[in-house]
């Protein structure tokens, strides 16, 4: 070799910085990038079809008594995949937890789209929530190690993208396959679609991102944070149970399921978390408060527009519809590279957004407040979100060694998952105990503006707390 020659390591390094710069659909990421997009598109169809179907089935299946815990079931169990699936990841490598979490959600689909009988659709409902909680943990590990740093905040943009046509699609989609094929193709329509992303992403996760960081990674689970996830999905759906049922008996699941959380809590996310010590925990209880905040609020929106402004339900829901577009939109700003050293900046106006559609929804329980407002409302709300919760990954990695990535993208999502059953559970009762279990379907047939107002104003309350948190995330300050 000449003097002029490169060696073989300049080459190598030449041929590495030409595939960062690529792009996550250039040559080196595109097949890895479009798999894994798809499981999140995948995912998302389901989450927004599955709620327009959801009555059907209980009816038909006689489980409208049950109705919550179909929804409840899902979550619960998905809070320990997500567990296991930092456990997993992090010792053994993502590829596993992936097919495994995939698997498990196309069974349980299976398994709620054949169920003859409440309970068993419930139990296939669950098993869907463990596979989505293995999967979501197990593509944030995957980002981690496949994608280098300059490269993340644009896959998390496109994340945010796979829910944008499902949430203006999916609802119309499985309005119209309940009335025509019936519920239960919702739920079996969607497992054929499952082997593309298999096909296309595993065999690039598992020469890019397969097995564990280093030697010392190969150990046995850590039964103590499989225990303490046990608990903290127990905890959950005990929490849940007693907030549905306002009778002084509930006292005592909520008090189990609250004696179950606590400890399950500390032990599972940074230490810190709670007081928002800097850094990482502030990133993860930032998490918590943007997703709780706003899902407990967005929930109820459909419900007040219907029974307060007369709304169908069909025009209710696509007053959110908007959000899926300006939520990708949000998504994309904070990818752009020269936005980078303003990253909590954004943080801090997405949750200031938030907090502000929030607190603006409720103004269409006034009669002269033009129901259009809600969209607007939503449309900014959802672009802070964008800014936020894409944000909060990027920084979650970054803030992460790679042994840790497993654990703490778990942690993550624990927070998230963790704060909608908190939240809903509070902003649940509140709405009952002031009459909201009342309403009927008719614009100012019981009609319960406190009740609404004690959920929207809150929430509102916890983002713009959320927007003090994000002054919080970097190790020291500046």
């Amino acid at each position: 070799m000449t003097a002029l020659e490169p060696s073989d390591a300049v080459v190598a390094d030449e041929h590495a910085a030409r595939a960062d710069e690529s792009g996550v659909l250039g040559r080196a990421y595109r097949a890895l990038s479009v798999g894994i997009v798809s499981v999140v598109l995948v995912i998302a169809f389901e989450a927004t079809a599955v709620g327009t179907a959801m009555p059907v089935a209980a009816r038909e299946l006689h489980g409208v008594p049950l109705y919550a815990f179909a929804f409840s079931g899902y979550f619960t169990t998905s809070l320990f995949g997500m567990v296991l699936a930092g456990q997993w990841s992090d010792r053994k490598g993502p590829l596993g937890a992936l097919a495994t979490g995939i698997g498990a959600f196309a069974a349980g689909l299976v398994v709620a789209g054949t169920a003859q009988s409440m309970w068993v659709f419930i139990a296939g409902r669950a098993v869907q929530g463990f596979g989505g909680g293995l999967v979501i943990v197990a593509l944030y590990v995957v980002v981690g190690r496949a994608y280098p740093e300059r490269l993340r905040p644009a896959i998390m943009a496109a994340f945010a993208a796979g829910w944008v046509v499902p949430s203006i699609v999916g609802p119309l989609a499985a309005g119209t396959v309940t009335e025509q094929l019936g519920w239960r193709w919702v739920f079996l329509g969607i497992p054929p679609l499952v082997g593309f992303p298999l096909a296309l992403a595993l065999p690039q996760i598992r020469r890019r991102a397969g097995g564990p960081v280093t030697e010392e990674g190969r150990g046995a689970f850590d039964r103590r944070r499989i225990r303490l996830a046990f608990g903290i999905s127990l905890g959950a759906g005990l929490l849940q149970y007693a907030a549905q049922d306002l009778r002084w008996v509930s006292v005592i699941p909520g008090l189990l399921g609250a004696a179950l959380l606590v400890p399950a809590v500390l032990g599972l996310l940074p230490r810190g978390t709670y007081r928002a010590a800097r850094g990482l925990p502030s990133v993860v209880l930032l998490r918590g408060a943007a997703a709780g905040a706003f899902v407990s609020a967005e929930s109820f929106v459909p419900l007040m527009l219907v029974t307060q402004r007369g709304l169908s339900p069909t025009l209710a829901g696509f007053s959110l519809a908007a959000g899926g577009v300006t939520w990708a939109v949000g998504s994309w700003v904070q990818a752009r590279p020269r936005l980078e050293p303003y990253r909590e900046r954004l943080m801090t106006l997405g949750m200031v957004l938030v907090g502000a559609a929030i607190a603006t929804a409720p103004t269409v329980l006034l009669p002269g407040v033009p129901v259009w407002t809600v969209a607007v409302a939503w449309a900014f709300g959802c672009f802070g979100m964008g800014l936020v919760i894409a944000s909060a990954s990027v920084l979650m990695l970054r803030l992460s060694a790679p042994a840790e990535a497993g654990a703490n993208s778990a942690a993550l999502q624990i927070s998230d998952a963790l704060s909608n059953v908190v939240l809903l559970a509070v902003t649940g009762a509140a709405f009952a105990s002031l009459g909201g279990g009342s309403l009927t379907g008719a614009a100012g047939s019981g009609s319960r503006p406190a009740a609404f107002a004690a959920v929207f104003l809150p929430m509102a309350g916890v983002a713009l707390a959320g927007a003090w948190v994000t002054r919080r995330l970097r190790d020291q300050p500046s």
